[in-house]
């Protein structure tokens, strides 16, 4: 604390973008305590949690504290509001990839036997036909993406058990039909080194019986970490405004 705390004059806003989420939870409250704050925060069901535990800590140091600002959360949240504002009868539905699942790819990784490995989230090309058709059906998870992993297993490892372990994880997994390809390291280097990623938000409704209408808001990243990191950024110079005004606590 005391090493830090020795910078705290002279940072405009310290951006917490590393770690696992659970680490960042630990971080932004910890960091909002000495610092104005930005973190990309991406566990959707924990945000409420998390935004009370950083409001608190922001508020009790007078600091502002910007949680769960990537681009999803953050900026295809945003789009979210705006749709249903627009278009108040109507349904969201959000596709991400293809691209690299970082978190994904790091739960593969725990796995005892696994050497690397990449996880691609892949859209069902047949669900976001039908959604971009104007369908506004309640799609199951399986039913919108899929799971492509490759794999670099270590010297000896039993390749059926970690398959079947990748296949069967809870709430990475288990909810979708998923493939696994075994490749060396080479080939991981070689074809799999980039970290792209892909996604969409559609907004399908009415804005009168029989007159449906759409709004789609659409990304296509050649780096995913490079991009979120465009979003900090904006999101740090706001958090700066906000501070200089003399405003307080957390906000999304």
């Amino acid at each position: 604390v005391s090493e830090m705390a020795q910078y705290r004059d002279l940072v405009d806003v310290c951006v917490n973008c590393g770690g696992s989420a659970t680490d960042l939870m630990e971080q932004g409250v910890f960091t909002s305590g000495l610092f104005n704050t930005v973190d990309s925060f991406d566990t959707h069901a924990r945000i409420p949690e998390h935004f009370d535990a950083v409001d608190a800590a922001a508020r009790r140091a007078g600091h502002v504290a910007f949680i769960s600002c990537g681009w999803d959360p953050g900026l295809f949240s945003m789009l979210r509001v705006l749709g249903d504002a627009i278009l108040p009868r109507s349904q969201a539905t959000t596709f991400w990839g293809r691209g690299v699942s970082q978190g994904h790819s790091d739960a593969i990784r725990r796995i005892e036997g696994v050497a690397d490995a990449r996880q691609y989230t892949v859209p069902v090309a047949e669900t976001v036909a039908a959604v971009r058709g104007g369908s506004q059906e309640k799609y199951t998870a399986r039913q919108m993406h899929r799971r492509e992993c490759y794999v670099v297993a270590k010297p000896g490892a039993d390749k059926a058990r970690i398959e079947a372990e990748i296949k069967s994880m809870p709430n990475y997994f288990a909810d979708y039909d998923t493939n696994v390809t075994f490749i060396t390291a080479e080939e991981m280097q070689r074809d799999h080194a980039g970290l792209p990623h892909a996604g969409e938000v559609i907004r399908s409704g009415e804005t009168s019986p029989g007159v449906s209408q759409s709004m789609i808001f659409q990304l296509r990243l050649d780096s995913n970490p490079e991009f979120t990191g465009a979003v900090l950024a904006s999101v740090a110079r706001a958090c700066v405004r906000k501070a200089t005004r003399g405003e307080r606590g957390a906000f999304t």
